[in-house]
C-alpha cells in the first residue's frame, strides 16, 4: 500500500565531455542521509556518495551546484572503495550513490575492491534514468537495489527543462532491465530494502498531465509489486526561477489532483510526500566531505 512522507524524507578523454566529466571521479560529499524513502533511510540512515557532474542539465537542479556547476573534489578508485568501506562501519542501510551515471565503470572498479574487503551491504544506484542499457548490464550482480527517476513523458519537457532528446524512451528501457536484475523489492525485518526496484517521480508545478503520463504508463507496463514514489519536494531553484512554467512551488490544487489520480490508478505499492513548505533546508550542503 502507499505510505504518505512529510518533506524531509523523501557514475582517459582528453577534454570533458558534455556531462562535464573526464576519467577521473569527483565527489562533492559522502555522509549519512536520513531524508530518502523510510525503507531505505530507515534509523541508521544511508550512506550517500553525491557525485559531481551530471548527463542531464535540469534546470531546476536542487543539486546545481554539484550537477550542473561541478563543485567537487577528484578522487581514484581505490579511494571511492575505501568511502564505502568507511560508510558500511558507520552501520549505514546501505551504499547509495547518488547521480553515478558518468562513473559507472569506475565505480564498479571501487566495488570489486571493496566488496572483496567485506562490503556486504546493499548497493543502491540513485539515478536519473537516462541510463545506458548495455553499461547497467555491466552492472549486473554489483547493485542491489535501483531508484531510478521517470521524470518526463514526453520530448518536449524532457528537452525543454534537461536538454535531452528521446528521455522517455531511454528511461523506461533502463527500467524495465534494473527490474529485469533484481526484480520485485525485497525487505528485511526492519522494513529496509535489500534488493528491488523504487521508481521516482518528481511532479512539477502546470505539468501534472505528464505526472499522470507517467503514472498510467507505470501502472500498464510495470509488474504492480515495483514500488513508486511521488515526490512533491518541488521548489524553483536555479535557472527554473526564470521559467514562468516551473517559477513556483506545487499549490494544494495541483497536490490533490495527482494524489487523486494515484488512488484512482489503483498503485499497489510506494509513497507520496506531503506537500511541504521547507523543502529547501534539506539540500545537503555540498562541503566536501567524506
Amino acid at each position: 500500500m502507499f505510505a504518505r512522507l512529510n518533506a524531509m524524507q523523501i557514475e582517459h578523454l582528453e577534454t570533458n565531455g558534455l556531462c562535464g566529466c573526464d576519467d577521473k571521479i569527483k565527489i562533492a560529499l559522502a555522509s549519512i542521509h536520513y531524508y530518502e524513502e523510510p525503507c531505505i533511510s530507515g534509523r541508521n540512515g544511508s550512506g550517500t556518495v553525491f557525485f559531481s557532474n551530471c548527463n542531464l542539465k535540469c534546470i531546476y537542479c536542487q543539486n546545481y551546484e554539484i550537477s550542473s556547476l561541478g563543485k567537487g573534489k577528484e578522487i581514484t578508485i581505490e579511494h571511492l572503495a575505501e568511502i564505502f568501506l568507511n560508510q558500511q562501519q558507520k552501520q549505514v542501510n546501505n551504499i547509495n550513490l547518488v547521480t553515478p551515471t558518468m562513473y559507472a565503470k569506475q565505480i564498479l572498479e571501487a566495488l570489486k575492491i571493496a566488496k572483496a574487503k567485506g562490503l556486504n551491504i546493499p548497493v543502491i544506484y540513485n539515478t536519473n534514468g537516462y541510463e545506458n542499457v548495455e553499461t547497467l548490464k555491466e552492472l549486473e550482480g554489483y547493485i542491489d537495489v535501483y531508484l531510478p527517476d521517470l521524470k518526463y513523458y514526453s520530448n518536449e519537457l524532457s528537452k525543454k527543462y534537461s536538454n535531452v532528446n528521446n528521455y522517455f524512451e531511454i528511461a523506461t528501457k533502463a527500467i524495465k532491465e534494473m527490474i529485469r536484475q533484481v526484480g520485485r523489492p525485497v525487505f528485511n525485518n526492519e522494513g529496509i530494502i535489500q534488493k528491488g526496484v523504487i521508481i521516482r517521480h518528481l511532479v512539477l508545478p502546470n505539468h501534472i498531465q505528464n505526472s499522470k503520463h507517467i503514472l498510467k504508463w507505470i501502472k500498464e507496463n510495470i509488474d504492480e509489486n515495483i514500488y513508486v514514489s511521488v515526490m512533491a519536494q518541488y521548489f524553483p531553484t536555479y535557472k527554473a526561477k526564470e521559467d514562468e512554467s516551473i517559477n513556483r512551488k506545487l499549490n494544494k490544487k495541483e497536490y490533490k489532483e495527482i494524489e487523486d489520480y494515484l488512488y484512482m490508478l489503483d498503485l499497489k505499492n510506494g509513497y507520496i510526500q506531503e506537500l511541504g513548505e521547507h523543502e529547501e533546508e534539506y539540500v545537503p550542503n555540498f562541503d566536501l566531505s567524506e
